[in-house]
């Protein structure tokens, strides 16, 4: 027998709630949501399962527990209770769930508003919320980071959502089992033009540019291809395709060495804040919700340390839903603005986070989800990647697409712990969706590849 259904029965035989708690499944509810003024969230949930329990070994009998409840009151039997068990520090055991192999921690970034909640984990407070002292190190490049991560200088890092795909796969380096735990950030990038381009918004017109990508393994490359494609270019034979680091693209853009990028939003709108650039359209135009960037380990670092992985994933996962409310966007762009972060004015990266900014054209544009946060790491984006890396000819041979994606891309793992901080995950790992009005079925990947006119396979 199922637990929903042996709680229905509780209900059913006692007239009460299925926890056997109260006297009702109305005040079952109440009680569950009910929180305690200025407690956090967690907490709140944490103390509300410790209590329950307790109550429970005390009283095992359902009926004899609602008899309790009804003739003495909760908040009295709570009082009770805490004054011979220790209520609070029971919850803050609970809320631990194991206690980490480790708790000094490195973790890479690249400065790019993709890694917000990596980033803002650390002067916010929320790695030192869940146990753990971490040092965010700021790299260059994400070859540096990839190679870091694989001789294990970092413990986690910053990654390409595609990057460990690649590396699993041993594409553009060894291959090594590495893991998406959840992913950072969706929607967040743009293309940028020169200002020398500003009457070429037609991309027919951009025959013989030259164009900056952060990373060959990158949404980035696999969305501008897509789009170039859509417009009846050859990404390999009409335009130049050049990786660049984010960091360096606003000065290569301003020195004419490139024409163009598809980057971070934060790099799109230092190109406007510097008057060299403007925005010719957002990715989450062609893709809306898209994926970007993750919060990326090795297996290796998963299976042996569990617990410092699981309190890393708590800790990223509450800092995505802080990052994910409209009314918390100003306060970590003055967290995450700083030389040690991301070394922007803080006006640049609050035009990003809060979707009020300005195109390089002259004109304000307003979009509240122009970037989101979301840390559900679906199957099935990994699965369209891996579609434009065998589209390209990155990925060579047979693949079992599902198969890759379920070992990569952690969605059983991010559902759990997101019901466990009170969050309420997807119910599948797969979903369907449509790139610039192209629907895509995670199902029959070899279909979809077949399907393009531009490719390379």
């Amino acid at each position: 027998m199922t637990m929903d259904r042996k709680t229905d029965r509780i209900s059913r035989l006692t007239g009460g709630c299925g926890c056997g708690l109260h006297a009702s499944p109305s005040e079952h509810e109440r009680a569950c949501t009910a929180v305690s003024d200025g407690a956090p969230e967690d907490e709140k949930l944490y103390g509300r399962i410790v209590e329950q329990t307790v109550l429970k070994a005390i009283a095992p009998n359902p009926v004899h527990r609602r008899a309790l409840l009804q003739g003495v009151g909760a908040s009295t039997i709570a009082a009770a209770i805490s004054s011979f068990f220790p209520i609070s520090m029971a919850t803050e055991v609970f809320a631990q769930t194991g206690t980490p192999e480790k708790t000094d921690l490195k973790v890479g970034f690249i400065p790019i508003t993709c890694a917000t909640p990596i980033i803002m984990a650390d002067p916010l407070g929320f790695y030192k919320k869940h146990g753990l002292n971490v040092e965010v190190i700021k790299a260059a490049g994400w070859a540096i980071i990839r190679d870091k991560t694989i001789n294990k200088e970092y413990d986690a890092a910053h990654m390409l959502a595609a990057m460990p795909l690649a590396i699993s796969l041993g594409l553009g380096s060894t291959a090594m089992p590495f893991a998406v735990a959840a992913i950072e950030n969706i929607n967040g990038q743009a293309i940028t033009l020169s200002m020398k381009h500003k009457d070429k918004t037609d991309p027919k017109q951009w025959k013989g540019m030259k164009f900056a990508i952060p990373f060959d393994y990158s949404m980035h490359n696999y969305l501008l291809r897509y789009f170039l494609a859509e417009h009846g270019l050859d990404p390999d034979t009409d335009v130049q395709l050049r990786a660049v680091p984010p960091p360096e693209m606003v000065a290569n853009l301003r020195a004419d060495n490139i024409d163009g990028f598809l980057a971070p939003d934060n790099v799109a709108q230092r190109a406007v804040f510097d008057g060299v650039g403007f925005i010719h359209s957002l990715s989450k135009q062609m893709w809306d919700g898209h994926p970007c960037c993750a919060f990326a380990a090795s297996k290796e670092f998963i299976t042996g340390a569990p617990n410092t992985y699981a309190a890393l994933l708590r800790a990223i996962v509450d800092a995505t839903g802080y990052a994910s409310k409209a009314e918390n966007r100003k306060t970590i762009a003055e967290a995450i603005a700083p030389a040690a972060y991301l070394n922007a004015p803080v006006t640049v990266v609050d035009q990003v986070l809060s979707g009020t900014y300005a195109d390089g054209l002259g004109n304000v544009k307003k979009d509240p989800v122009r970037i989101d946060f979301d840390p559900f790491p679906w199957e099935s984006f990994a699965v369209w990647m891996m579609t434009q890396m065998k589209r390209w000819g990155q990925l060579k041979g047979d693949v079992d697409y599902a198969s890759v994606a379920k070992q990569v891309f952690l969605a059983t793992d991010a559902a759990r712990v997101m019901k466990d901080m009170g969050l309420t995950p997807p119910t599948t790992t797969t979903k369907t969706f449509s790139v610039m009005g192209k629907p895509f079925d995670p199902a029959k990947p070899a279909e979809y590849v077949n399907s393009f006119a531009i490719k390379r396979t």
